[in-house]
């Protein structure tokens, strides 16, 4: 689950991170003499949605007055803003949260997320923070350094001085003050990692200001959704407004379903069957639009629910259905299809692999259903078809 900066900024308070001051306004709220309690212009006026990249999309603004501020965030405010990270798809502006604008004479990377390949946490910093982190990562990888510490761990202010190692060279005999004081940031947001069952804290940028202060001037805390049952406070501040509407409809129906960022849609049963179908798009030289697994013993309308969201995807330009009955059958299944299209007429290609029980019942109704269909026998087939079909 994600959560607003604004929210985030407001968790690293309690945990003794110091952040600037501001306020959050919605359209009913947004009111001048507020603004101006913030404190001293210029102000930044940031768009509060579930996406970085929110600055070179126009989301951020930088006034020099609190009647500016009070303009941008008006215009802001009820729009929607789509990022590089959004994948084309707009995000809701119902909050804008203000600032006291400061100097930045530097900006620093930190977050803190999971090492996969070492079971671990894993602290990861760069003097080069900033909006093209992303850039920096894939074209001087050297300049990103890591530490790992462990979940149990009583983490020391002092742990990541080593890791910071030449962080702050060029000011001088202010640098080793810098690392100290940086070491024990990170040290309390490992805390806040582990103690709220995050699965990422990001600050980018951190920055350096003029006054010789380490501030984070964005916050963003990701948190594992299977542990919110331990943090109601935290399951609260869920907007669902900036989740994908296609997820949300599918835990009504109880389906595993991630939406991804290519074009070949995908329904599958069993989550191992899912990846190894992902895997051979990727092979054919496709890209999956989703993940989908309707489950081992899915009914003729859970199917049909499935087959609708995958349809709801407008970069979706085939779909490619590979089942394996076994508690699932495939007539079950077909019979889902053929019900979707009565609501949703299909205006994609469709390839379908279907093998197991009731395999023969399950092609029958598929054959005699008026849909356009190409069917596959193999793996390979099946996402070669999917792959040409958008060709």
């Amino acid at each position: 689950m994600n959560i607003h900066e604004y929210q985030a900024k407001e968790i690293f308070r309690k945990f003794g991170i110091p952040v600037s001051d501001g306020a959050v306004f919605e359209k009913s709220t947004l009111q001048l003499d507020r603004i101006q309690t913030v404190g001293k212009a210029p102000y930044v006026v940031k768009a509060q949605i579930h996406a970085g990249g929110r600055g070179k999309a126009g989301g951020i603004k930088i006034v020099d007055s609190a009647e500016s501020a009070f303009q941008a965030a008006q215009k802001l405010l009820g729009t929607k803003l789509a990022t590089y990270q959004t994948a084309g798809v707009e995000k809701p502006i119902d909050f804008v949260l203000i600032e006291s604008s400061r100097t930045i004479k530097k900006e620093v990377y930190v977050a803190i997320t999971l090492d996969r390949s070492r079971v671990l946490p894993c602290v990861i910093c760069s003097e080069s923070g900033g909006v093209d982190i992303e850039e920096v990562a894939l074209k001087t990888p050297e300049k990103i350094v890591k530490g790992h510490f462990e979940v149990d761990e009583k983490v020391g202010e002092t742990k990541f001085i080593s890791l910071l190692a030449g962080f702050f060279s060029e000011e001088g005999s202010k640098a080793s003050k810098l690392r100290e004081v940086l070491s024990g940031m990170i040290a309390k947001l490992t805390r806040l990692f582990v103690e709220l069952d995050a699965s990422l804290v990001e600050v980018n940028p951190l920055g350096l200001m003029t006054d010789g202060s380490l501030l984070p001037i964005d916050a963003k805390i990701n948190f594992d959704d299977n542990a919110l049952y331990r943090h109601l406070e935290i399951a609260g501040l869920r907007d669902s407004r900036q989740e994908d509407e296609r997820e949300n409809e599918a835990k009504k129906f109880d389906l595993s379903y991630v939406g991804l960022e290519g074009n070949i849609g995908c329904m599958v049963n069993g989550a191992g069957l899912a990846m190894a179908t992902m895997d051979i798009i990727k092979l054919r030289g496709g890209e999956p639009a989703n993940f989908l697994d309707v489950g081992g013993g899915a009914s003729k309308e859970k199917v049909a629910a499935a087959f609708k969201i995958i349809l709801k995807d407008p970069r979706v330009k085939s779909i490619l259905v590979n089942i394996f009955g076994g508690i699932m059958r495939c007539d079950v299944l077909a019979e889902g299809i053929v019900e979707a299209q009565k609501e949703i007429a299909l205006h994609v290609p469709l390839v379908v692999r279907l093998e197991g029980t009731n395999v023969k019942e399950g092609r029958e109704i598929l054959r005699h259903s008026k849909i356009n269909i190409q069917t596959a026998e193999t793996f390979e087939e099946v996402a070669e078809k999917a792959v040409m079909a958008i060709c």
